[in-house]
């Protein structure tokens, strides 16, 4: 082996050892550590806020500097979020969702 190899190997080592450390550290240690009540009350929406900025860039697709574009997805969403808010059904809400978003394709031509 090379040393350029030995640099690689023990980076890769090094950053998987933060990882565990940084992901690990607080279930290891946390019962010394609290967390205040207000950082409590915002981690609970830590989920929901990952959740949009994954939804959301694919609903309102952005190019460039422009404004976002419409898109079909966009609709297809609102459709199965009212059939979900009526039904409370998550299958009702794929089904919809999906049937929604090739029924726009195909007006559309897209």
């Amino acid at each position: 082996m090379t040393p350029g190899d030995w640099y690689v190997y023990g980076a890769i080592l090094l950053l998987a050892l933060c990882s565990v450390i940084t992901r690990a550290g607080y279930l290891l240690i946390g019962h010394y550590l609290p967390l205040p009540e207000k950082v409590r009350r915002a981690l609970r929406f830590a989920p929901l806020a990952a959740l949009a900025a994954i939804i959301v860039p694919e609903l309102l697709p952005w190019h460039g500097s422009q404004l976002p574009v419409f898109d079909p997805k966009l609709l297809a969403a609102i459709a199965g979020i009212v059939v979900f808010r009526a039904t409370r059904n998550p299958v009702l809400l794929i089904v919809s969702g999906m049937l929604t978003l090739w029924a726009l394709r195909w007006v559309l031509g897209a």
